[in-house]
C-alpha cells in the first residue's frame, strides 16, 4: 500500500521548500512540490523608477543577488534598446563568472556532497591509504597526509564533543551511503579546503562589485566602475592582476580537486545515471556578451525537446522572438487569484492562499512553460547545449569527466548518463571548469580594450514618453533567469521575474503535467521512508532557491525540521 512522505522543509536549500512523495514497494510513483513562501517583489517594484529596479530585485535572494541584478538591468535596457560599453560588459561578464564558480562550488561541496558523502565514516579511514588515493587521482596540494590528517582530527573533534555542528543532521551510515572510509575523509578534506576558494572567488566579485552579497557596481547602461590606471582609487591594473591571481589560484583547485571529486563520486554512485532525469525539455540561454548591442556570446545556450540531441535547437541570441513570445506562467496549481496561463508582460500577482490541496493549489511557486511544455533549466540542459554547439572549453571538461569516471568505474560512461540525478550534479561541476576558462577570456578582454585606450563604461539611459517592454535574460548559476518590465513614461508598470527555481520546483502546469523536480522523483528508490535521503539527493541535484522563485516568509508555517509519513 502506498504511503505519503512530506520532507518540510527540506535544508541545506535556500528558502523553504516542501516535497510530498507517495511511496510504493520501495520506490516513489507521485510526487508534489510546494514553495512555502510568496515573493513580493513585483508589487514592491511597481511605480518606481527603472533606474533603480536592480537594486530592490536583487534583495529578492541573499545568494543569487547578482544575478537577479544582472537581469534586471537587462531588461531596462532591452526596453530602451541601448548599447553597452565594452569594459562594462567585460566587468560584468567578470562578476558573472565569479559568482556562478562561487555558487558552484558551495552548491557541490558544502550544500550537496553531504548526500552523498559519511562524514562519520570518514573518522575510521586510513590516513595514508588516503593520501595516497588522493595524489593517485591529481595532483593537488591539498591531498598530503598533513593536510588529511588534521581534517580527521577536526571531524573526531567534532563527534567527540557530541556537537556535529556543520555535519549535524546527516544521515550518516544510511543503508544508500556507498563511499569508502578513505574516499569519505578525502571528499570531507576538499569540503573544508572549498571554504578557502569560494571565499578567494568571491572576492573577485567584492572588489569589482563594491561588495558582496547585494553589489553595487551596476547601472542601467553599464557599470560605475571607473577606470583610470593611475589611480588608486579607481579600477586600476594593480587590481586587475590580483584578480588574475585569485581566478588562477581557484581554478587550480576547480581542476585538481573538484573535477576529480565529482569523478570519483560518480563511478561510485553510478547506479544513480538510472534515477533523476524527470523533464527532459532542456532550456538554456546564451551570455557573456562580447560586444556593445549583446549579440555575440562567448558561452551559447539552446533547446533540446524531450532529450532529443538530433532536434536540439541552437538559441544564439537573448532576444529571439521565440524567448519572448514561447515562455509562459500558469497558475492553475499555485495560491493566487484565477487559472491563466500568461506571458509574464501581461500578469498579476495577487496572492489568494486556501490551503494545500494535492489535486488543487498546492504552492506558491507558478508553473513556467517554454512553447507550451515544461522545461528543465541548470547547469546540465546549459552544458548539453553548449556541448552540441561546439564550444571547445565545454567538450574539453565534459569528455575528461566522462573519461575519468569511465576508468574508475571500470565501464564507458556516455553523455547520456548525464540525463540523472548524479548527471545534473556533474553537470554543474563541469560549468565550473567552464566558467573559469570564460573568466581567463574575460579578464584578457578587458585588459587589452583599455590598452587600446577605451575607458568607457557607462552610457547614459533616455526614457521616451509612452510604454516600452524588455526582458533581461541571463543564464544563472541555476538555469535561465529572465526579468520582464513594462515601463510607462519612465515609471514602472509592471515587473515580473521568472527565475531558474520557478522553472525547476513549479507545479503541474496548466495541462496538469509534473514540474521538473516533480517528475525527476519519480521512479527514485527509497531504502528507508523514515530517513527519505534519496529524494534529497535529486532535489538537491537541483541546487534549489525558494527565495528566488517566491519571497517573504509564510508566518502561519514555521517548523524548523520536520519528516512526516502518513
Amino acid at each position: 500500500m502506498a504511503k505519503k512522505i512530506t520532507i518540510d522543509p527540506v535544508t541545506r536549500i535556500e528558502g523553504h521548500l516542501r516535497i510530498d512523495c507517495e511511496v510504493d514497494n520501495g520506490k516513489i510513483t507521485n510526487a508534489w512540490s510546494s514553495g512555502q513562501m510568496w515573493r513580493g517583489i513585483e508589487i514592491i517594484l511597481k511605480g518606481r523608477d527603472p533606474r533603480d529596479a536592480w537594486a530592490y530585485a536583487q534583495r529578492i535572494c541573499g545568494v543569487c543577488t547578482t544575478v537577479h541584478a544582472m537581469a534586471s538591468v537587462r531588461a531596462v535596457e532591452d526596453a530602451l534598446k541601448m548599447e553597452i560599453p565594452l569594459n562594462a560588459q567585460f566587468i560584468r561578464n567578470l562578476v558573472i563568472g565569479a559568482h556562478g564558480i562561487h555558487d558552484h562550488i558551495v552548491h557541490f561541496y558544502h550544500l550537496c556532497a553531504l548526500d552523498w558523502v559519511d562524514i562519520v565514516s570518514a573518522t575510521k579511514a586510513d590516513v595514508a591509504a588516503t593520501a595516497a588515493l588522493g595524489q593517485k587521482l591529481s595532483n593537488w596540494t591539498g591531498n598530503s597526509p598533513q593536510a588529511i590528517k588534521a581534517t580527521q582530527d577536526r571531524l573526531k573533534k567534532f563527534i567527540g564533543s557530541g556537537q556535529l555542528g556543520i555535519f549535524a543532521s546527516g544521515y550518516w551510515g544510511h543503508p544508500a551511503m556507498k563511499l569508502s572510509p578513505e574516499v569519505n575523509l578525502l571528499a570531507a578534506t576538499h569540503y573544508l579546503q572549498a571554504l578557502d576558494y569560494q571565499r578567494k572567488i568571491n572576492t573577485v566579485v567584492a572588489i569589482l562589485g563594491s561588495k558582496t552579497p547585494h553589489i553595487q557596481n551596476l547601472a542601467v547602461g553599464g557599470v560605475t566602475n571607473p577606470i583610470n590606471p593611475n589611480s588608486p582609487a579607481n579600477l586600476t591594473v594593480e587590481k586587475l592582476f590580483h584578480i588574475k591571481t585569485l581566478i588562477d589560484e581557484v581554478g587550480t583547485f576547480i581542476k585538481e580537486a573538484m573535477l576529480t571529486d565529482v569523478a570519483a563520486i560518480g563511478a561510485f554512485y553510478a547506479d544513480w545515471t538510472k534515477y533523476g532525469a524527470g523533464v527532459l525539455n532542456y532550456l538554456s540561454v546564451p551570455d557573456m556578451p562580447m560586444d556593445t548591442k549583446g549579440t555575440v556570446f562567448a558561452l551559447p545556450g539552446g533547446y533540446i525537446p524531450g532529450g532529443d540531441i538530433s532536434k536540439f535547437v541552437p538559441i544564439t541570441s537573448q532576444r529571439e522572438k521565440s524567448l519572448y513570445d514561447g515562455i509562459k506562467e500558469s497558475i492553475k496549481h499555485a495560491w493566487y487569484n484565477g487559472n491563466w496561463d500568461r506571458s509574464p508582460y501581461e500578469e498579476e500577482t495577487v496572492p489568494n492562499y486556501t490551503g494545500f490541496d494535492y489535486d488543487k493549489k498546492y504552492t506558491w511557486v507558478k508553473a513556467p512553460t517554454y512553447l507550451g511544455q515544461p522545461a528543465q533549466v541548470g547547469p546540465l540542459p546549459n552544458v548539453v547545449a553548449m556541448y552540441l554547439s561546439g564550444h571547445e572549453a565545454t567538450k574539453k571538461y565534459v569528455d575528461l569527466t566522462l573519461k575519468n569516471v569511465s576508468a574508475l568505474a571500470g565501464t564507458t560512461v556516455g553523455i547520456d548518463a548525464l540525463h540523472s540525478t548524479i548527471g545534473r550534479i556533474a553537470a554543474r561541476v563541469i560549468r565550473c571548469g567552464v566558467l573559469y576558462e570564460n573568466m581567463n577570456v574575460q579578464w584578457q578582454a578587458l585588459i587589452d580594450n583599455i590598452g587600446k585606450g577605451d575607458l568607457d563604461t557607462f552610457n547614459a539611459p533616455v526614457f521616451p514618453k509612452g510604454e516600452q517592454r524588455g526582458t533581461g535574460f541571463h543564464e544563472a548559476p541555476r538555469g535561465t533567469l529572465s526579468h520582464w518590465i513594462v515601463i510607462e513614461n519612465g515609471k514602472i508598470k509592471n515587473y515580473q521575474a521568472v527565475v531558474p527555481s520557478t522553472w525547476n520546483a513549479g507545479p503541474r502546469n496548466g495541462e496538469d503535467a509534473l514540474g521538473p523536480y516533480e517528475a525527476s522523483l519519480v521512479g527514485n528508490p527509497i531504502a528507508d521512508p523514515e530517513l527519505p535521503l534519496e529524494v534529497l539527493r535529486t532535489v538537491h541535484s537541483f541546487d534549489p532557491c525558494l527565495a528566488c522563485a517566491i519571497h517573504l516568509v509564510d508566518g502561519k508555517k514555521t517548523p524548523i525540521s520536520k519528516v512526516k509519513v502518513l
